[in-house]
């Protein structure tokens, strides 16, 4: 089992990252345009839309790999000396993000491309869920650095 990400992990980590942060920063274009396409049948065509829904997809391919990667280099384990419980709760988060950065681009596809309303409902419910979980993980991440002084952090930051 490997000490520390790889740089390809730890680079995908951090696109994955910035470009989630982006999808939430500028969501509400697509939103609009969603909304005007229910009702109208048709919408103003923005880079902004189209970013969002080609940015979903990019973030689907991203994970992938990154599950790859995860599956065949593996990842470094959880400090020892953290308590079961949280080592727990961080399986359960990072499982959780895991299906959420898979099935929201998923169902936003579905959603835009296929027109179906369900999948557009289910993609906002997610969203929520995302960013409760990427506050979890942070907070976590935080937690285990700062009050458990694990120096966790130090995996994501150099490549091992």
């Amino acid at each position: 089992m490997p000490s520390h990400y790889s740089r390809a992990q730890i680079a995908l980590h951090w696109v994955i990252f910035l470009l989630i942060a982006l999808q939430y920063l500028f969501h509400e274009w697509i939103t609009e345009a969603w909304d005007s396409l229910r009702e109208t049948g048709d919408f103003t065509f923005s880079p902004l839309i189209a970013g969002h829904v080609f940015g979903g997809l990019l973030i689907l391919a991203l994970v992938v790999w990154r599950i790859v990667l995860r599956l065949t280099r593996g990842a470094p384990p959880l400090p020892e000396e953290e308590p079961a419980p949280l080592k727990l709760v961080a399986a359960a988060t990072h499982i959780g993000l895991y299906g959420l950065m898979v099935l929201m681009p998923i169902s936003g596809a579905v959603a835009w491309f296929g027109g179906v309303g369900p999948a557009a409902g289910a993609h906002g419910l997610m969203r929520i869920l995302l960013l409760a979980l990427v506050a979890l993980h942070i907070a976590g991440a935080l937690y285990q650095q700062f009050v458990l002084k694990t120096d966790i952090m130090s995996r994501m930051k150099r490549a091992g």
